[in-house]
């Protein structure tokens, strides 16, 4: 009889003796399990789902059949429910998926029929569907207002120079003064203009040639800084001064901040001759509480 103890040595009769290498093929110590090993086994992949699938998303309920989640291949869901990943259940045998379930029923829609959202979903829809990476979802909200707006207000944005950075300092100086004057509120100075030449009403008739003909003195003359906190411009298309500011307010609110502008007036900085900027000077106030 041979005896395999914790230190691998060997007692009995010498005949009977194996190598150290047989005693660890035919005996070894148990690893230690961990706490999560001994308090709940994980099954076993690859993981079996049933044709119809009970989800919990989020708290909130849904039922579909296993091929709508597996509709489009390339999908996480798809490969959530492909059996290579161990999906949890809840107390009551439901798929858990920990995401706000809100607009997952939009979700499962389109992959069942190839319904969209209406109007006032789509954004929050889209969000969800590049979470799910649903890409034949994603192309068709693309399609749609208000995210084909939104390409078209992205496409004019892109054409001004530090747009966001202008943002972000508006920002900084309306929370900096409110801070400095414990006040409710803060104003600041932005001028947005479209042209990159300051000129009065009645010399633009000859612009263009004023334009070209400026010697080079006279043209550092031209270049300044209106006196504002902030200054946008200039851009050349289309939208105008109006649609610039529409933009800026609505990027701010859509960060959660209260703002209204107002024109104040022209920046009227004499400049050379009968030359004066005048380019718009807004008065924004950004409210914080």
């Amino acid at each position: 009889m041979v005896v395999v103890t914790g230190q691998n040595k060997v007692s009995g009769n010498p005949d009977d003796a194996m190598s150290s290498s047989d005693a660890e093929d035919d005996f070894q110590e148990p690893a230690t399990p961990t706490a999560t090993q001994a308090g709940q086994a994980l099954p076993l992949l690859p993981q079996q789902f049933p044709e119809v699938v009970p989800l919990n998303v989020g708290g909130m309920y849904f039922t579909t059949r296993l091929s709508t989640l597996r509709r489009y291949e390339d999908t996480m869901l798809a490969a959530m429910f492909s059996g290579r990943h161990y999906i949890p259940t809840d107390s009551e045998g439901r798929y858990f998926i920990d995401r706000d379930g809100t607009y997952f029923g939009d979700i499962l829609n389109f992959l069942r029929s190839g319904d969209l959202p209406p109007r006032e979903r789509v954004r929050s829809v889209y969000k969800e569907a590049q979470y799910y990476s649903i890409g034949p979802l994603l192309d068709n909200l693309e399609d749609i207002q208000p995210l084909k707006g939104e390409k078209v207000r992205q496409a004019f944005l892109g054409l001004m120079p530090y747009y966001k950075d202008h943002l972000e300092r508006i920002i900084e100086i309306a929370k900096l003064r409110a801070m400095q004057r414990k006040a409710r509120f803060a104003k600041l100075k932005v001028c947005v203009f479209k042209e990159e030449m300051p000129i009065t009403p009645y010399e633009c008739p000859h612009f263009n040639s004023l334009r070209f003909e400026r010697s080079e003195s006279e043209t550092k003359l031209f270049e300044h800084h209106c006196e504002v906190d902030v200054s946008f411009g200039p851009w050349e298309a289309v939208a105008d001064v109006y649609d610039l500011l529409h933009c800026i307010v609505t990027d701010l609110s859509d960060r959660g901040i209260t703002v209204d502008h107002q024109c104040i007036g022209v920046c009227d900085k004499h400049l050379i001759n009968h030359y004066y900027c005048k380019r718009p000077i807004y008065e924004f106030k950004i409210t914080w509480w």
